[in-house]
């Protein structure tokens, strides 16, 4: 990817694969709830449970995650564009007026969301100008029927028909 322009065209032809939206959560001083937005989370290894997800390393809140040693992975449902919208968000009080639980950890689980996976971190590799956070899993609950939200083309939805997710649940897949 020499020429120019590519740099917008990679980002182009990536947001045509759809990725879930997952906040990831950590309690940092004094209890506070900590929070960042992924589009990068996904299973790594069955045995021992791993998962992963990537983050800049510009992040004001990767730091805090860090430091804390475990996070919990949230996927937001269809619904919960807004919850994203603003713990994406730089500089505000990203949990004002969400409501929370304590994982079993120490780290808040968003109501609402359609599963959350609760980890101690395992490794961190910097790749490039992301850092891949590891997570050894500790606990994991399915939390609703939702639908998940994704992002897919530069633009949130949840791009499931009920059609689609009658058959499946039909033929069992």
């Amino acid at each position: 990817m020499s020429r120019s322009g590519d740099g917008r065209r990679f980002r182009d032809v990536l947001g045509h694969f759809p990725t879930s939206v997952v906040a990831i959560t950590t309690t940092g001083t004094e209890g506070h709830p900590e929070g960042m937005v992924v589009g990068s989370f996904t299973s790594v290894s069955l045995d021992p449970p791993l998962v992963s997800f990537l983050a800049d390393r510009s992040s004001g809140t990767l730091p805090k995650i860090k430091a804390a040693g475990r996070y919990c992975a949230n996927a937001l449902a269809a619904d919960q564009e807004n919850l994203s919208r603003r713990l994406a968000a730089r500089g505000a009080d990203r949990f004002a007026g969400v409501t929370w639980e304590t994982s079993p950890s120490g780290n808040p689980v968003l109501e609402g969301v359609v599963a959350w996976v609760d980890c101690a971190i395992e490794d961190v590799v910097t790749i490039g100008d992301h850092d891949l956070v590891v997570g050894r899993v500790k606990d994991l609950h399915i939390a609703s029927a939702k639908t998940p939200l994704l992002f897919f083309k530069g633009d949130y939805g949840d791009y499931f028909s009920t059609t689609s997710l009658l058959l499946d649940q039909l033929v069992g897949w």
